[in-house]
């Protein structure tokens, strides 16, 4: 069975995204890269959060997961998303975090599920201890404000396990394993 890998973007200071709920994820510059190609390469299905979904303004096509994809919603958009084929499917989730993962899993196989979008999608995945690994892509940046991705992380103290970390231009990759 695959894992669980959140693949999220954060400034030196912690912040997952600005104070106007923009994410950092810096996908411009990951595109075609080795540093993202890996990631979605092993990927048999992704969830994301809403909000990270309702960033592609209605418009998935050329998207670069072609995996199943599992929206954690609280409400059913009457209209989905341009870019559905027979690799890309959403499915939006209403029951939770535990229920979108596990959804993932099954879709997935035995590749990974990885969590792509959604400060408040991470946060919950942390918190209800659903990761196996975490990659953090470092940018080089101070915000000052914005969401803390590591913010009431819960009530039991995550100890990850450094893999490795590499270095693209301009951003630091670490990949962490989460000790249960």
């Amino acid at each position: 069975m695959g894992k669980v890998l959140l693949d999220m973007a954060m400034s030196l200071d912690g912040f997952a995204a600005d104070r106007n709920r923009q994410a950092l994820y810096p996908i411009h510059e990951l595109r075609n890269t080795p540093a993202l190609d890996d990631i979605i390469k092993t990927a048999g299905a992704a969830v994301m959060g809403k909000q990270a979904y309702d960033m592609a303004e209605g418009d998935f096509t050329d998207y670069e997961y072609q995996v199943p994809i599992f929206v954690l919603t609280h409400d059913i958009p009457e209209h989905v998303a341009k870019g559905q084929n027979e690799r890309l499917r959403f499915t939006f989730v209403t029951e939770g975090i535990e229920n979108a993962v596990a959804q993932a899993k099954a879709a997935a196989g035995n590749k990974n599920v990885t969590v792509i979008g959604g400060v408040d999608t991470a946060r919950q995945c942390i918190k209800a201890g659903l990761l196996d690994e975490i990659l953090i892509r470092r940018l080089p940046i101070l915000l000052g404000e914005g969401l803390l991705l590591f913010d009431d992380a819960g009530p039991n103290p995550m100890q990850p396990e450094p893999m490795r970390a590499t270095e693209s231009p301009g951003i630091t990759h670490l990949r962490l394993r989460v000790v249960k």
